[in-house]
């Protein structure tokens, strides 16, 4: 029998990081280790509070939970209240954490975990990626005992907080580029992979006829995402858009590679402050032929990444 794959899950939940929190819990081939929390969707402490929340509705406060960085490295925070809701998951009612929040950073977490750990750890980063980087500019003697970063950000073709940058990178491009450059195995899950990974009205509700808790909540969640994602996506009049899961993405790559197409391509981040800040500069054609430091996704397998959403959901049956 193969061993899990240790896993940290960084994160700013945020609707669909809370999707890929619950599909690491319920996945049989991930061990995950820790949950580490980054300012994005929301303000940091609402972020860090949300995490604890879903590990207590699933009945997982035994994973430690450390909050990270306030802000990014060298930006003002940007936030997504107007995607996200006040809370940062809007929508369901979630249960408050029975234990006491961990006073331990995020930066010395994950070193912790890493230096004791005997085999490598995957890192998922589902928001900015100021934690990731702070931890390898201050950990460069520990960068080997990670298996790879699996990250959701950024576009090869457009995208969505300004014409050419993606949300997570354009909050803390700085931190994207100490990434990408690290040397570290990097996939990224961008615009061009996740708007393709969609749920419909069906799927939501098929999620919410599973009927345990957890796939409740979870429903409700992606009804009220679905009301602020998919708008901009509803013109011509007869165009069915569902809801996009761009970072359950990143940790369905680490779950399941097969479910996606990626291409190993040289990546670089904008961190200027015109009209590209921010932007993943994606050198499709390799026109620089540049080293090709990144995995980039494209393509999904659609049917079966949804099937592995209801199966992950129906794992909470086993717990409730």
């Amino acid at each position: 029998m193969n061993k899990k794959k240790k896993v940290i899950l960084d994160c700013d939940p945020g609707h669909d990081d809370a999707m890929a929190m619950l599909m690491a819990i319920a996945a049989d081939n991930i061990d995950l280790v820790a949950v580490t929390t980054s300012a994005g969707n929301q303000k940091p402490e609402k972020t860090f509070n949300n995490a604890r929340k879903l590990l207590a509705l699933t009945h997982r406060e035994d994973i430690p939970v450390a909050m990270g960085a306030q802000r990014p490295l060298l930006r003002d925070l940007i936030i997504a209240e107007d995607v996200h809701g006040k809370t940062g998951l809007d929508g369901a009612d979630l249960p408050e954490p029975n234990t006491s929040p961990s006073s331990m950073q995020a930066n010395d977490l994950i070193a912790d975990i890493l230096r004791k750990s005997e085999e490598k750890v995957t890192l998922v980063v589902t928001g900015p990626m100021t934690n990731a980087a702070i931890f390898l500019l201050s950990h460069p003697e520990l960068k080997a005992k990670i298996a790879q970063i699996s990250y959701m950000g950024g576009a090869c073709f457009g995208g969505n907080i300004t014409p050419q940058a993606e949300f997570n990178i354009y909050v803390d491009p700085e931190a994207a580029k100490v990434v990408v450059d690290s040397d570290v195995p990097v996939a990224m899950f961008g615009l061009d992979v996740t708007l393709k990974a969609q749920l419909f009205e069906k799927d939501i509700e098929q999620i919410e006829q599973i009927g345990n808790p957890v796939a409740k909540v979870m429903a409700n969640l992606l009804k009220f995402f679905n009301l602020t994602t998919t708008k901009p996506f509803l013109a011509p009049p007869d165009h069915i858009e569902g809801v996009h899961m761009h970072d359950p993405c990143a940790m369905a790559y680490v779950i399941d590679p097969s479910l996606f197409r990626v291409l190993p391509l040289h990546v670089d981040i904008d961190t200027d402050h015109g009209v590209s800040a921010g932007s993943t500069v994606v050198d499709y054609d390799n026109v620089l032929g540049g080293k090709k430091n990144v995995n980039v996704a494209f393509d999904i397998d659609l049917p079966k990444f949804r099937d592995l959403v209801f199966k992950s959901m129906s794992y909470y049956n086993l717990i409730n």
